[in-house]
């Protein structure tokens, strides 16, 4: 069996197993093979590859990423059919971009790849949403949203998921937020002991009517109209 031949369920175990690799150089280790099938697929849109410890990392145009998204997710020779982890990075050199990252696994190919995007600080913090390719975007763009403030167009749900949804002190993973919080200690604590912790969820997720008035205008909306809970 190659190494990259599909596995399916039920079929003979293959020679050798699947095994931990150890001595991995830093940069010379070939890079995944579909990293060079995107390179062929869109061209410009690759905008390099690089291989550091043996996983390979593409960084491609934000406007492209759903359309590779899609194209990984679906061809027969790549089938990238689980999104494990989606975040970003930003670091503290005023020129260098925001990155927003997806770490995909091809589970019959047994392949690792990770998706690079960089945003120019000082352009608007948005890129298209992947959700209706990996459903397991949902509750990670919304971390990623909460934390860094990058907008993912075409989410169907987006608003904060561990911060309160009237948070105003911003994006505490982003390199301008304060250690302490953008407010003193005395007014943190006043804002908190000043929340009702039962308006962060839904009437259904709680069964207490009373919070329903205290929760956001755009969320009553949504449940006056008959949406529920895990929608």
């Amino acid at each position: 069996m190659s190494r990259f031949e599909v596995v399916r369920t039920g079929a003979s175990a293959p020679d050798s197993q699947p095994a931990t690799q150890r001595t991995v150089s830093h940069r010379t280790e070939p890079a995944n093979p579909s990293a060079k099938a995107l390179q062929e697929k869109f061209s410009s849109a690759v905008k390099r590859v690089e291989v550091i410890w043996g996983e390979t990392v593409v960084y491609v145009d934000p406007a492209a990423v759903k359309q590779m998204m899609g194209w990984l997710h679906d061809d027969p020779s790549q089938r990238y059919d689980f999104l494990s982890d989606l975040t970003a990075v930003e670091y503290r050199d005023a020129e260098v971009p925001i990155e927003v990252v997806w770490h995909l696994r091809s589970l019959p190919y047994r392949r690792f790849l990770r998706i690079k995007a960089q945003i120019q600080k000082g352009q608007p913090l948005e890129i298209d949403s992947v959700y209706d390719i990996y459903r397991s975007a949902d509750w990670l763009e919304r971390e990623c949203y909460d934390m860094f403030g990058i907008r993912f167009r075409g989410h169907p749900d987006l608003r904060r998921l561990l911060m309160w949804e009237s948070y105003k002190e911003g994006f505490p993973l982003r390199k301008d937020f304060p250690l302490r919080g953008r407010f003193s200690r005395s007014e943190q604590l006043r804002q908190a002991l000043a929340q009702n912790p039962e308006a962060r969820y839904s009437m259904e997720e709680l069964t207490i009517a009373d919070a329903f008035a205290e929760l956001p205008t755009d969320m009553r909306d949504r449940l006056s109209k008959g949406e529920r809970t895990g929608e």
